[in-house]
């Protein structure tokens, strides 16, 4: 009974040639095998990935056309379409090659490199999603002049992690999306009409009436100002050296830059103010009392 064990234990030991052909074609069988599941796999993965990226990425590039939606939009929406494609690629090619495990393997390595990537790239993913957001609300948008923390630009740009200004000096300004998103920005060009503002201050005992006659007159003269609303200019301020006119004027943002009324005002104002002799107050300090100057020693000479 000893002897009939050790022989169907080793039957390698008694004929080695059969043992080494029989390892020989195990291997080629698991070569074969593993050839043709890999095989399965890449045409599975090739034809879906190829149809099912062609199918959803211009299908989400026709949806997002016919809403009118920038074009930065449609080329976000249309990656996003082409990633999701890759990945309903690589799990219905692992299942259909008999490997249902690399699903599992698969989502625990994207989930770490997500969580890696999120950690890394926390600032950029901020950038990316407020970019999303400011196309989505448009608090403003490509030609407005913007303010915001004390900084001002036309905007030039607006890609999905920064946005990109031109300053009245000609200077570009790269912004983060995130600052953009999350500061107070005045947009001076939203509405249809703007007011304008100017300060002019009069000396004490000037003419009221003739200064705020001149000032209407010279706000309805210049090009671009409307005639509805009217222009005003109520007395605003009893200052220490002047009488203030708050001059107020309403132009299309659109077609009129503020920036130039104003200047062309203040010239014409002060033109017309010297011609009715409306003095112009400056700021005077005026002191009172006496000073004596005594000099104890004839011979006291001073320092150089």
């Amino acid at each position: 009974m000893t002897s009939t064990l050790l022989q169907l234990q080793t039957p390698a030991l008694d004929n080695p040639g059969q043992f080494i052909v029989s390892v020989i074609m195990d291997l080629i069988g698991d070569i074969g095998e593993f050839v043709i599941t890999l095989l399965v796999f890449g045409i599975t993965f090739g034809v879906i990935y190829i149809v099912g990226k062609r199918f959803l990425t211009e299908a989400t590039r026709k949806t997002l056309n016919q809403r009118d939606l920038s074009p930065a939009i449609v080329s976000l929406g249309s990656s996003i379409a082409g990633t999701i494609a890759l990945f309903v690629a690589v799990a219905v090619a692992a299942v259909v090659a008999g490997y249902p495990v690399i699903l599992g393997a698969f989502a625990t390595i994207a989930g770490a490199l997500a969580l890696g990537f999120a950690f890394a790239a926390s600032d950029i993913i901020e950038n990316f999603v407020a970019g999303i957001f400011i196309l989505k609300d448009k608090p403003f948008e490509i030609g407005d002049y913007i303010e915001w923390n004390g900084n001002g630009g036309i905007v030039r740009e607006i890609d999905l992690r920064v946005s990109k200004l031109d300053t009245w000096d000609n200077e570009q300004l790269t912004v983060p999306n995130g600052e953009l998103a999350n500061a107070v920005v005045k947009n001076t060009q939203a509405h249809e009409t703007r007011r304008v503002t100017v300060d002019i201050g009069v000396d004490y005992g000037s003419d009221v009436d003739k200064a705020r006659e001149i000032l209407l007159e010279e706000a309805a003269a210049i090009d671009g100002v409307l005639e509805d609303p009217e222009p005003a200019a109520p007395l605003t301020t009893l200052g220490d050296s002047a009488i203030v006119f708050n001059a107020r004027m309403w132009i299309n943002p659109q077609e009129t830059g503020a920036g130039g009324v104003k200047h062309k005002f203040t010239e014409t104002v002060m033109d017309r103010f010297d011609e009715a002799d409306i003095g112009f107050p400056y700021p005077h300090t005026e002191v009172v009392g006496s000073l004596d100057v005594n000099q104890t020693e004839s011979s006291a000479v001073a320092d150089d």
